[in-house]
C-alpha cells in the first residue's frame, strides 16, 4: 500500500511569548521569522516552517509549553553551531553525539529553547 503522506509542511511549538521565541530562533539559529494569516508568526526553514502559538490559541490539541522535541538539519559543522549557541548564552544539553535520523546516522547537538522545548541540530555529513 502506498502511503498517504509525502512530506512535513509545518509543525507548531507552544511558547510563552511568541516575539521572544522569534527573537531567540533568529539570533541563535539564524531562522527567518515570517508573518502569515491574521498576524500569526512562524519560523521559516527552507520549504517548511514552525508556527508559533501561545497556550490556549489552539483548542483542538493538548499542547503544552515546552513539550516540543524537534530535530533540525544543518550543513554547517556542528562545532560552528555549538559556538553560535554558546555565544548566545544557550547551554548545550548533549553532544555532539551520534544519532539516527530519517536518512540514517548523523551527528547531533541538543539544547533547550527558552520555553524548554528540546531542540536537536544534526549534520548528516559528520556521521562516522
Amino acid at each position: 500500500m502506498t502511503g498517504i503522506v509525502t512530506a512535513i509542511d509545518h509543525l507548531v511549538l507552544t511558547v510563552r511569548d511568541i516575539e521572544a521565541a522569534v527573537d531567540f530562533y533568529a539570533r541563535a539559529l539564524g531562522v527567518e521569522a515570517v508573518t502569515f494569516g491574521a498576524g500569526r508568526r512562524a519560523l521559516q526553514i527552507g520549504d517548511q516552517k514552525i508556527n508559533l502559538q501561545t497556550l490556549g490559541m489552539e483548542l483542538r490539541n493538548y499542547a503544552g509549553i515546552g513539550s516540543g522535541d524537534l530535530c533540525l538539519l544543518t550543513e554547517l559543522p556542528l562545532a560552528d553551531v555549538v559556538a553560535r549557541l554558546t555565544g548566545e548564552g544557550t547551554a548545550i544539553v548533549e553532544g555532539p553525539v551520534q544519532k539516527t535520523g530519517a536518512r540514517g546516522p548523523f551527528m547531533s547537538v541538543y539544547f533547550n529553547d527558552p520555553d524548554g522545548n528540546l531542540i536537536e541540530v544534526s549534520n548528516y555529513a559528520e556521521a562516522p
